[in-house]
């Protein structure tokens, strides 16, 4: 029986590695008078043994499946027996936890809420569960930034399931945009990001910023939680519908003396199924090995760093510097609208660890005209900043601070800067105006009409005039049902209908426009080059007209083709 003054300790050390988990028994002899301190290979698992501070000795272990014990150890005899001091069993060491290399782990030892073993949690948690492939790749989008919202939530000491949520919100997605003008991953709406100091620009949305909008996220939910006492399905639910309709709900249910539990009220049924959304994958996460769901390892380390630029810089120039794409760098930096950081600021940007040190380096030997390219322009007679701005990519705003003018007024002769993109503007594909155009490319429908909004319109109106859905308008255009209409903006409509009655197909035309259906009979000699210049039509829009001829090299005589003509521009020619 072994006693306080143990010469040995005999430990079993239990390897759980991140792949696999198998069991290692390691006897480690430890010498209560030794001295020296065992050294340790960084590059391999070690795990530290330590004594309390009555016995000062630390060692080191190597974990190591090849390792063979030596001998058994010479006892301590006399005096040395009689100096160790009295250790409680309890005392004698602790074990330091290996650290946590997969995140889900650290996120699972931070969960709070109680999820209900109800219905509705069910329903939702059977969905995803039946659906693997959405939460690998919602997880792939969030990999490299769930360290940092880890990170954040961690540090405010508030619930780990929180980390969920942009999920629910946008499976992960910071372009994401509602048909309720709501914005990024963490889906701000534009007055709520305003109230939360989130910057919306002609060059910057805060609320597609990794790092803002999880900071004025977290802000806001932290308020949520204290407005409505505590209560974090309250808080959830606000955070979807507005604490308004929370409010009122949980009002009525006084009044008629029903519970105020977040079950038991009245809300959107959209906020219904938002709340156990959240439950039912805090549930799968938490209970990942009673499920058939997996949820796909993420390092718990950081993936991301967050670089200062000193001012404006080119994106297609910060990704040369970054050895990354331009692609890349704007999935990294997705606040960002157009083609370079914007001039007043923020001057930072989220960089992969590895590329930080060499981005740094390079930008500090690059010269400032590298940095941003302007071009000086003489302003010729007939010209406006408007039309100026349009030509290169800018806003009249910006021409008049960067001018220091004080109106719009221009004479000709005059010389203004403008700063201008290095790079074709194709290049910045995941810019505003180039996901703008993508989108609008995607077809929808057998007829696409390219409109030009006039003076009066709206959403509902021009939905109506082509019987096409609303939200699915606003959808193919980037925008929301709500969103206010300039003139002469382009939309892009997918219609079903015949096209004869259309007042813009897909050419810039007047009020005065009409649009005719012609079965033209081909002749020989024909081509579609040929036909497409003889009515004013674009080639491209004969093949839509007329899928027969996909796939077809050439036209024969007698083919029949539909044409939607112009009819006021063939008056004009």
């Amino acid at each position: 029986m072994l006693n306080n003054k143990t010469k040995y300790l005999w430990v079993v050390v239990l390897l759980k590695s991140n792949k696999s988990i198998f069991g290692i028994t390691l006897v480690v002899f430890l010498s209560l008078t030794a001295c020296q301190k065992q050294a340790v290979d960084s590059d391999q698992d070690a795990y530290t043994i330590a004594t309390t501070e009555k016995a000062a000795s630390i060692v080191e272990v190597i974990v190591d499946p090849d390792l063979t014990l030596a001998a058994e150890p010479q006892a301590i005899v006399g005096e040395e027996l009689a100096s160790i001091p009295e250790v409680a069993p309890t005392e004698l060491a602790t074990v330091i936890e290996p650290p946590v290399l997969n995140i889900w782990q650290r996120v699972r030892e931070g969960m709070v809420i109680e999820v209900p073993d109800i219905r509705r949690v069910k329903v939702q948690r059977d969905w995803y569960e039946k659906h693997q492939a959405y939460l690998d790749r919602v997880i792939t989008r969030a990999t490299p930034f769930l360290f940092l919202i880890v990170e954040e939530i961690e540090k405010r000491n508030m619930p780990m399931e929180l980390v969920l949520l942009p999920i629910v919100e946008s499976a992960f997605d910071p372009f994401a945009y509602s048909h309720g003008r709501a914005s990024g991953m963490w889906q701000f709406v534009p007055g709520t990001g305003k109230r939360y100091k989130l910057k919306q620009n002609w060059w910057y949305d805060g609320r597609r910023d990794v790092i803002e909008s999880t900071r004025a996220a977290l802000d806001y939910l932290s308020y949520l939680y204290k407005h409505f006492n505590g209560d974090w399905l309250h808080a959830l639910a606000a955070y979807n519908s507005g604490e308004g309709n929370v409010g009122r709900a949980i009002r009525r249910n006084k009044k008629k003396n029903k519970p105020i539990d977040f079950w038991n009220l009245k809300l959107p049924k959209e906020t219904k199924a938002y709340v156990p959304k959240l439950l039912a994958l805090a549930e799968l996460l938490a209970n990942e090995d009673s499920f058939k769901l997996k949820w796909k390892e993420v390092p718990n380390r950081q993936l991301l760093q967050k670089v200062e630029t000193d001012g404006q810089l080119d994106i297609a120039f910060a990704a040369k510097l970054a050895d990354l794409t331009v692609d890349e760098l704007y999935k990294f930096n997705p606040g960002f609208n157009r083609w370079s950081t914007p001039p007043t600021g923020p001057h930072h940007l989220l960089l992969p660890i590895e590329k930080s040190e060499n981005f740094i380096k390079r930008l500090a030997e690059s010269e400032p005209s590298e940095r941003v390219r302007w071009v000086r322009y003489k302003v010729k007679s007939g010209d406006s900043l408007s039309v100026i701005a349009k030509r290169h990519n800018t806003t009249p705003k910006i021409l008049r601070s960067v001018n220091n003018l004080k109106g719009n007024m221009i004479r000709a002769g005059n010389k203004l800067m403008i700063p201008t993109a290095s790079q074709s503007l194709s290049k910045y594909s995941l810019s505003s105006d180039s996901r703008l155009d993508a989108r609008q490319k995607i077809q929808r429908g057998d007829n696409k009409v390219n409109y030009k909004v006039r003076s009066g319109d709206s959403f509902w109106k021009i939905a109506r005039q082509y019987k096409v859905n609303l939200r699915k308008l606003a959808a193919w255009n980037g925008m929301a049902p709500t969103d206010p209409l300039k003139v002469n903006q382009k939309l892009v409509i997918w219609t079903k209908q015949p096209i004869t009655s259309v007042t813009n197909q897909n050419i810039a035309l007047n009020q005065n426009t009409r649009v005719r259906k012609i079965n033209y009979r081909v002749r020989k000699g024909d081509s579609l080059s040929k036909i497409s210049n003889k009515f004013s039509v674009k080639v491209g829009d004969l093949k839509r007209w007329n899928n027969k001829l996909q796939g077809k090299k050439y036209l024969q005589p007698g083919d029949r083709l539909t044409v939607y003509v112009d009819i006021t521009r063939q008056s004009e020619s």
